[in-house]
């Protein structure tokens, strides 16, 4: 009863489907020479060998997760700083160098930082945290200005310091908002890590910019695929994680 009941939860997982479905491509794709050589016959190379695809699934997703992460550490300090009394006066100033830095395309930001830091993933790394900071700063403000006043109130009612009152009420009520703006900046970062491979990254996008330089749309195909099903994978895996935060908030 129990394995019965187990099974059909699994089968109607969409995520689970999806995760296994990236999986099987990945694994797949380096198989699937003939399909590709009847989509294209004029390509005398119709599959992407290089790299493997699981060791550039691998490097992308370490890629966006490392951006990633320090786009959510500043923009979350950055965030509760500007809705702080002490830097209130300063959001303007925030807000402004966030919007900037999204402003700016990846490839501009790229350009600007090879010269000074070289090829690889360092350049790609600062133009991904960069681009990342936004969504996440304005949903930590978003989310903590959403806190109703007579609840910030009740708190300074029970003697709470600011910074009690932060962490015990406003960050958990606002903790949904937050996570809304880190879900966008994580899935943003994964399309955008894929023009990575233009200053030697190796990422999901190396397929798509050997294949762009080279005329083989098969290798657009393949990076294509793998980097839109890994950006549904992550999406479905946020949503989840929001439902639960909501029900607990």
């Amino acid at each position: 009863m129990l394995l019965a009941r187990a099974a059909k939860v699994f089968a109607r997982d969409r995520l689970t489907w999806a995760a296994l479905a990236l999986v099987v491509l990945v694994l797949a794709l380096p198989a699937s020479e003939p399909l590709f050589a009847s989509l294209f016959p004029a390509l005398e190379r119709p599959v992407y060998r290089q790299e493997p695809f699981a060791q550039l699934l691998w490097q992308h997703c370490a890629l966006v997760g490392a951006s990633s992460l320090v786009a959510v550490l500043v923009g979350s300090l950055a965030g509760i700083w500007v809705t702080r009394p002490a830097g209130q006066a300063f959001k303007p100033m925030v807000d402004a160098l966030a919007a900037m830095g999204q402003t700016f395309p990846p490839v501009a930001v790229l350009a600007v930082a090879v010269p000074l830091v070289g090829f690889g993933e360092l350049p790609a790394l600062i133009a991904l945290a960069l681009y990342g900071v936004l969504p996440v700063l304005r949903g930590t403000v978003a989310g903590l200005q959403a806190v109703p006043e007579p609840m910030q109130q009740a708190a300074r009612g029970l003697g709470m310091t600011p910074w009690q009152a932060l962490w015990q009420l406003q960050v958990p009520l606002a903790l949904p908002v937050w996570l809304a703006g880190v879900r966008s900046s994580v899935i943003i970062n994964i399309g955008t890590a894929a023009i990575a491979s233009t200053v030697g990254a190796k990422t999901l996008g190396s397929p798509i910019i050997v294949g762009l330089s080279g005329f083989n749309t098969a290798y657009i195909l393949q990076g294509a695929l793998l980097v839109g099903l890994l950006a549904v994978v992550t999406d479905m895996a946020f949503e989840r994680v929001a439902r639960r935060v909501a029900w607990r908030a």
